[in-house]
């Protein structure tokens, strides 16, 4: 048994707490290798912006758990190099799908687990997250549950179509569950396709593809019956095209890809969501940096003079949604 403390991480109850009071929203950054995670330490570093460590059931058959763990401990001391004097960094399991799954990660040093029951039967949801919260709420690790079904593809999560939060549900299932916080579906959803073209307009100038609202509505109506709970977004990425035109031009092939509107998630953010899960544009970001050096230097083969520059373009892409979308710049001094 590993605690988390020991490794210098922090779980989500207080940095929720204080991003509901201050209108921001704390960013959740998926990473499953050096590159990424040098960038999102140095990014938070750099900003003073609280952060978590996503680690979804993939990343942790691709780096394996003991790696991460250990990673996630140089991560705090990274910061601390960088200046960053006292880190808030939590490390957190993404979309674990039993009871096992997240108590191993309670196990092995993480701070925060997400239990995603959100494809069962409503009572055997309440079931499975009230089991992982009564174990993980012995060693005081924070845990998410969901409710409501996310369309799209995340790894080993996948979903054809979304089902909308119920907000007659969530009191039930927050009181019952014990859960620390809850993510919801009002219309985001996992993947660089977040929604097929016949259900998004075309801007007539551009041609690009612009995607429904999120329904905050819905959204509205479960902060009525839950005030100051914590509220989580998934699939939040907004596939900036920018990264999407590089790959295209450059060998790749993602037609139509398309993400939720930076404007939306800045609502958002000064909502009661606090946490915002963003996986797919530091993919896309990483991708097209490496892209970029294939297609001008043929004959490059040393990986860091592909992977850095890669490095150097998720640490941009973090800071932006540090800074202008989620505020949680300077909230971790």
């Amino acid at each position: 048994m590993v605690s988390y403390k020991e490794l210098g991480l922090v779980n989500t109850r207080e940095m929720f707490a204080k991003a509901i009071n201050g209108g921001y929203a704390i960013p959740a950054f998926n990473f499953n290798n050096m590159e990424q995670l040098q960038a999102i330490i140095k990014a938070s570093a750099e900003t003073k912006s609280p952060v978590i460590l996503q680690v979804s059931k993939g990343a942790r058959n691709y780096a394996n758990q003991t790696l991460l763990r250990y990673m996630a401990q140089g991560a705090v001391e990274y910061a601390k190099e960088l200046g960053w004097e006292h880190p808030q960094i939590c490390l957190h399991l993404d979309h674990g799908d039993t009871f096992e799954v997240c108590k191993s990660c309670v196990d092995f040093g993480f701070s925060s687990v997400m239990i995603d029951g959100s494809s069962l039967p409503y009572e055997e949801n309440i079931a499975l997250t009230k089991q992982v919260v009564e174990y993980a709420h012995q060693f005081d690790v924070t845990v998410e549950a969901e409710l409501g079904v996310l369309a799209g593809v995340e790894d080993d999560v996948q979903a054809e179509e979304s089902h909308y939060t119920k907000p007659e549900e969530v009191i039930d299932f927050a009181t019952r569950t014990g859960c620390d916080s809850l993510a919801i579906s009002i219309g985001t959803s996992h993947g660089a396709y977040k929604f097929k073209p016949e259900q998004c307009t075309r801007d007539p100038q551009t041609g690009k593809l612009v995607p429904p609202p999120l329904a905050f509505d819905v959204l509205d109506a479960i902060m009525e019956k839950l005030p100051g709970f914590p509220i989580v977004l998934h699939g939040s990425s907004s596939v900036p095209q920018e990264y999407v035109d590089i790959i295209n031009s450059n060998g790749g092939n993602l037609p139509d890809a398309v993400g939720i509107p930076e404007e939306q998630l800045r609502k958002a953010a000064k909502s009661a969501v606090c946490k915002i899960n963003i996986d797919s544009d530091s993919r896309l970001a990483f991708t097209a940096a490496v892209r970029k050096v294939f297609a001008e230097k043929p004959g490059e083969f040393d990986p860091r003079k592909y992977c850095g520059p890669a490095r150097d373009e998720m640490t941009k892409l973090y800071k932006h949604k540090i800074i202008e979308v989620l505020g949680s710049d300077g909230k971790a001094e």
